[in-house]
């Protein structure tokens, strides 16, 4: 049986070193655009609503409200103090069915395990390492999916440029507190790599760590 490059490439690097982050892949000059919890549908976004998220019926409440992008106090939104992490992101992979049943083959997924709680998110929180394009490095946690697309394996666990072709080619979503810390714009250009937790470094991303599992609701 031939092994599909994106998997070979994943157990070729899971083997390689001690450091469980060597294992991942570093996705390089990926378009990254702005997203917020608390988006409501508009023709920049696709008409996506973004009050919830892929894993979070309540994703708006859960934040604490609206994360306004233009309002802000520091890495926060100006008129609250978030109650999850202000540093997240989305992409185009979403480890359940739109049925809300978990997939069944994870396996491409560098970190999946067989005892993995299949009532649970594998993707939701992770962390990835964001560096601009001045070097400037930030981290933030998954907490969404898109900008575009939930199934773009070959990208997001693998070497292969984004499906997506809308806002050239986005790839990534950042919150408003990950551009406002790398001085991104609107579509901005940046690297970026999975990473595990005990790499994450002390920063404004560790101040308030989202913990939270799905949220199925609607």
């Amino acid at each position: 049986m031939k092994i599909p490059f994106y998997i070979f490439v994943v157990l070729f690097l899971a083997g390689c070193g001690n450091n469980t982050s060597e294992k991942y892949i570093i996705h390089k000059n990926i378009t990254a655009t702005v997203f917020w919890a608390g988006e409501p549908p508009n023709s920049e976004n696709g008409h996506i609503s973004n009050v919830y998220s892929a894993w979070n019926g309540e994703w708006n409440s859960s934040f604490g409200g609206v994360d306004t992008p233009n309002e802000r106090d520091g890495y926060h939104p100006a008129s609250f103090t978030p109650k999850e992490n202000p540093f997240y992101f989305a992409l185009p992979y979403n480890d359940f069915e739109k049925n809300g049943t978990k997939k069944a083959n994870l396996s491409y997924i560098p970190w999946a395990t067989p005892n993995d709680d299949k009532k649970q998110s594998i993707c939701k929180n992770r962390w990835v390492k964001i560096i601009n394009k001045d070097g400037k490095v930030a981290y933030a946690q998954w907490e969404d999916v898109g900008p575009f697309g939930e199934n773009d394996i070959d990208y997001v666990f693998g070497t292969k440029k984004p499906k997506n072709q809308i806002n050239e080619n986005a790839g990534f979503d950042v919150s408003p507190a990950v551009r406002d810390y790398l001085d991104l714009d609107g579509i901005d250009k940046i690297d970026w790599i999975f990473v595990e937790y005990k790499d994450v470094p002390d920063g404004p991303w560790t101040e308030i760590i989202t913990t939270s599992g799905i949220n199925w609701v609607y």
